[in-house]
């Protein structure tokens, strides 16, 4: 939203500088973005000047190109070599110097001194389009020839300068969408220290001039439509707006178009009130009709484009078609034209749950729709119609040939709100004074119905959709007050507070830090997502994706299932640009829906889990002169997954391992307790990275965050002496058949030998030379320790040898 600085000062007398006016706005709740001084030309045609070509002569080395001296003011003529074709001798001209910008669009270039076909050009005399003045490029710009030589040009066109404050507005203050409404907020806080007041244009002169075209208005769906008022306004002229009009548009970054639209736009910026003009001769009938169509109606907008109807899009109407989407965008036959010679001026006030809905369907975001959305004042509607049709009266010369027509059935009253002063100090955290809280409150228009020694009753102007409540209204008294003037206590009130056992956000934290510490970066994805990912999936299914009624886009219509999506997006984002070795991790909720339909309790249709996913894709390490480059693998993801787990106290010896059969994965690894899977580790399936585009293998771990929580409750610590003997390590190659897992390998030795083996691990697995067909080599290491004394060889032979006899007899293992 753009607020020109001198607009704003029509309706309010300022002292302060642009600068200080940006400091109150942002203490008010309408924080500044940026602060811009711009001219109504890009540039102000600094370097311009004008000029008068003194002789001109074709040029020696070309046919298109003429030789010019032109005067603009100095002590010598200057050469200038110029292409245009209507060039010639004693026209007033204007001339860019050596030295000056020029701009076209968000492209700039500058003019130097230079040789054109061996001939010297010390500028460049311009068209119109060169400089912004239009867009005619037939030639040079040839002015009147009263024009005096050497004035700027920035003078001669009379090019304005003004100060554009954006305001970032929040949804909920739609009310300071306007010059008049950022006018109300300034006024209210400089109140407190200065007798000052905003003022609104007045529209009394409004009156009928003729009754000579009268358009009655039907609202068949008042439910999308509480208020529609129109006025019918004859014999206007279609031309361009005048200069202050278009300056005034310019500032905020509209272009003009005609006098009437112009002044629509110019009431909309002034009071947030949305405006449409329609021809009158395109209203067949001679009535407006405020109705929704049947779907897949076809109608063309004004940017040319043919849309596909909604049945819930309102639109309006007249007898026999359809002439503009509602509160959204015009259709393009019944907009106003250069020969347009009536209208029917709309003012509006339109659901917002209608208009955000239509909006989002068809892809369209305007000035109107943005307001519309967010809820308009419904009592600013025969303000803002009066005005424009005052100005449209003024500047397009027409009259006003019919009564306002104001369909308006259940008007809206003022909300009713009860505050206490106990409540003000107490929420504010300073005491105000009653007179002080009256004065703010009377001043952003908030009525005092009824006033007691405690507190008051209050009516808040409809216009303020945000302020419903007792601790809005204290909000609003305290960002007038100012939060800066709110000094900081001396003394702090808290409450004790006792974590339940686990904490959660220190084992959380306990994680984060440890991958952070290895070289992780934390990613936050977005839970909207495609509900397109889950089409054809069984473990993901697309019937219990929680689907969104309103969609802001295609992109994000449903909620996530699986941290995986956001992960690869992000993958994608940095491997386009040249990122590829990536460590990430991301704490998220995954969301369900059960497919079944608890009216009663609606939320029981939906579950959420809590997950941490860790992402590693590219090189293990950086590529350094110190460091071969080799690639990550599964095995370093499982390291570090395993590591969090041990971190955490999770025995990976009382855990069930197995092959995943999740469709993520195209291998991978269960880890599952008590027959429940808190953790999915693997490679991510080749067409998961073709559909996001990533080349390099990307490994995944799943963990079911909320899971392990519960499972950490259970745990009970404990502990005992250090051993005081030392633990033996023996390896075993063995040949095994492809089908045999570790896990296997590791169960059958445990069961063999309880008390004195610690621990199994899997150091080395091969296939290839030397290993016959169907076979593979695991590399196996056994530790092995009696914590009562120091074992001797004839032991540990003995254990290695039941061990050996074992996997003979289960597997057909054998000793490489």
């Amino acid at each position: 939203m753009k607020i020109s600085y001198s607009w704003l000062k029509d309706y309010i007398k300022l002292e302060q500088s642009p600068e200080e006016i940006c400091d109150i706005l942002t203490q008010t709740g309408l924080e500044v973005g940026g602060l811009e001084e711009v001219e109504t030309i890009k540039g102000g045609l600094q370097g311009l000047v004008i000029g008068e070509v003194v002789s001109c002569e074709a040029h020696p080395n070309s046919d298109h190109l003429s030789k010019t001296t032109v005067n603009v003011g100095g002590n010598e003529l200057l050469p200038i070599v110029c292409g245009a074709p209507n060039v010639a001798a004693g026209q007033k001209v204007v001339v860019a110097t050596v030295g000056t910008t020029l701009y076209d669009g968000d492209n700039e270039f500058q003019i130097k001194k230079s040789k054109i076909r061996g001939e010297v050009s010390m500028g460049m005399i311009c068209a119109e389009d060169e400089i912004g003045l239009g867009t005619n490029h037939d030639g040079i710009m040839v002015l009147d020839e009263h024009a005096k030589v050497g004035t700027p040009a920035k003078d001669f066109f009379n090019v304005k300068s003004d100060w554009v404050i954006e305001i970032d507005l929040t949804p909920n203050r739609i009310d300071g969408a306007s010059h008049i409404g950022a006018a109300r907020d300034l006024a209210a806080f400089l109140k407190k220290t200065q007798e000052i007041e905003y003022t609104k244009p007045s529209v009394e002169a409004f009156k009928v001039d003729n009754h000579d075209l009268e358009i009655p208005v039907e609202v068949a769906n008042p439910e999308a439509c509480p208020r529609y008022a129109g006025v019918t306004i004859s014999n206007v002229e279609i031309k361009e707006s005048p200069e202050w009009l278009q300056n005034r548009l310019k500032m905020i970054g509209l272009s003009p178009i005609n006098n009437v639209v112009d002044i629509t736009n110019y009431v909309l910026f002034e009071t947030a009130q949305p405006l449409h003009a329609f021809d009158a001769a395109e209203i067949t009938g001679n009535k407006v009709v405020v109705k929704t169509m049947p779907a897949q109606t076809k109608f063309t907008t004004l940017d040319e484009v043919e849309r596909e109807l909604d049945a819930a899009d309102l639109m309006i109407c007249n007898t026999e078609e359809a002439m503009c989407i509602g509160g959204v965008f015009g259709g393009i036959k019944s907009g106003v034209k250069n020969s347009t010679k009536s209208i029917f001026l709309e003012s509006a006030c339109f659901d917002p749950v209608f208009i955000r809905k239509t909006a989002r369907r068809h892809g369209l975001n305007t000035d109107a729709s943005f307001r519309f959305e967010r809820g308009v004042d419904p009592n600013g509607v025969i303000y803002a119609l009066k005005r424009a049709a005052l100005l449209i009266k003024e500047i397009a010369g027409g009259t006003i040939s019919s009564e306002i027509v104001d369909i308006y059935p259940e008007p809206i009253e003022d909300f009713k709100v009860e505050i206490t002063y106990a409540n003000v100090t107490r929420l504010i955290g300073k005491d105000l004074g009653v007179e002080m809280i009256k004065n703010i409150l009377t001043s952003l228009e908030i009525k005092i119905e009824n006033e007691t020694e405690t507190g008051l009753s209050l009516l808040v102007p409809p216009y303020r959709v945000d302020v419903k409540r007792e601790a809005d209204v204290i909000e609003e008294i305290l960002r007038i007050y100012g939060y800066n003037n709110i000094e900081i206590p001396t003394l702090v009130n808290s409450s004790l507070q006792t974590a339940e056992k686990p904490n959660k956000d220190k084992v959380r934290n306990l994680a984060a830090e440890m991958l952070t510490a290895q070289g992780f970066n934390e990613i936050w994805s977005n839970s909207l997502t495609k509900a397109s990912y889950y089409e054809g999936l069984k473990d993901y299914k697309e019937e219990q994706t929680v689907k969104m009624l309103n969609p802001l886009s295609a992109d994000l219509n449903g909620m996530r299932q699986t941290l995986l999506f956001g992960g690869l997006e992000s993958i994608a984002y940095n491997a386009n640009r040249q990122n590829k070795n990536l460590k990430f991790y991301e704490f998220g909720n995954t969301y369900f829906y059960k497919g079944t339909e608890l009216k009663d309790k609606p939320a029981n249709n939906y579950w959420e889990e809590e997950h941490l996913a860790l992402f590693i894709t590219g090189n293990k390490e950086a590529e350094s002169w110190a460091v071969q480059e080799q690639g990550t693998s599964f095995y370093v993801l499982k390291s570090y997954a395993e590591n969090i787990m041990k971190r955490l106290g999770f025995r990976s010896d009382v855990m069930q391992i197995s092959e995943t059969e999740n469709e993520l994965y195209s291998e991978g690894l269960a880890y599952s307790l008590n027959n429940k899977v808190i953790l999915e580790l693997g490679i991510v399936a080749g067409k998961w990275l073709k559909k996001f585009g990533i080349e390099n293998p990307v490994y995944y771990a799943d963990f079911d965050w909320g899971r392990m929580l519960v499972e950490l409750k259970k745990h009970k610590v404990t502990f005992e002496e250090l051993p005081k003997f030392q633990a033996v390590r023996r390896d075993l190659a063995l040949l095994i058949d492809k089908s045999v897992k570790f896990s296997q390998i590791k169960e059958s030795a445990f069961k063999m030998e309880r008390k004195l083996l610690r621990d199994v691990d899997l150091f080395d697995v091969y296939e290839g030379k030397g290993v016959p067909a169907g076979k593979k080599s695991y590399a196996v290491s056994f530790i092995l320790r009696d914590d009562n004394k120091t074992l001797n060889d004839k032991q540990i032979d003995k254990t290695m040898q039941r061990f050996i006899a074992a996997f003979a007899r289960e597997f057909d293992a054998e000793l490489r």
